[in-house]
């Protein structure tokens, strides 16, 4: 069964409630499919005046490629605490662990009309501001700084093939605040550049 019927099922039928997660979008695929999944939810959900992000992982298994869906509304202060642990709980997997098995977060390809995805099993994030390094900051606002220097999106690419900056001393801090939907919008921005490692330090500040 494709990958879009899986949502849709999900969506409109699981425990007789109906479900929408707004995926974020975008005009670029990094992944497109991905065999052997499990599918992980995180609704967007009001509690009263509280926005609550809402965890659905009852299909998951361990040993399967996780594919995260979480609705764009929510902020990255409700989201990443929530995806930290499910890293955790994978990583921490000792009796049932396939080392192939990564981790994925969906969006929306709006040119390709598609599901697309993007690998962040090696990410590392902590909470707070990075305390050395060249730090690249997104905030909510959607402007970029390099430290105290605002560098604009369509720059982005050029102005590290143009610096000399080593590329193990690059930090990246995403505003707590920011929507999930703009935090991938930075992830796709970030693919472009050359990785040197295989894991990544994010700070969530």
């Amino acid at each position: 069964m494709k990958y879009s019927m899986l949502i849709f099922l999900f969506i409109f039928f699981s425990c007789g409630n109906k479900k929408d997660i707004l995926l974020p979008k975008s005009n670029v695929t990094l992944v497109k499919d991905i065999q052997d999944h499990s599918p992980i939810y995180i609704f967007f959900k009001i509690n009263g005046k509280d926005t609550v992000a809402d965890v659905n992982r009852k299909n998951s298994i361990i040993t399967t490629n996780w594919i995260l869906n979480i609705d764009k509304r929510l902020p990255l202060r409700l989201v990443i605490p929530e995806v930290m642990k499910l890293q955790q709980k994978k990583r921490e997997e000792k009796a049932h662990k396939n080392e192939a098995a990564l981790n994925y977060y969906s969006y929306a390809d709006s040119i390709g009309k598609n599901m697309a995805f993007i690998p962040f099993t090696e990410v590392y994030y902590k909470m707070g501001k990075p305390k050395s390094g060249t730090v690249v900051f997104f905030n909510k606002n959607n402007e970029i700084w390099v430290n105290d220097l605002a560098i604009k999106r369509a720059y982005f690419n050029a102005f590290f093939k143009n610096v000399k900056i080593n590329s193990d001393t690059i930090r990246f801090a995403f505003d707590a605040n920011m929507s999930y939907g703009m935090y991938i919008q930075n992830k796709i921005l970030m693919e472009s550049l050359e990785k040197q490692s295989d894991s990544i330090e994010e700070f969530i500040y």
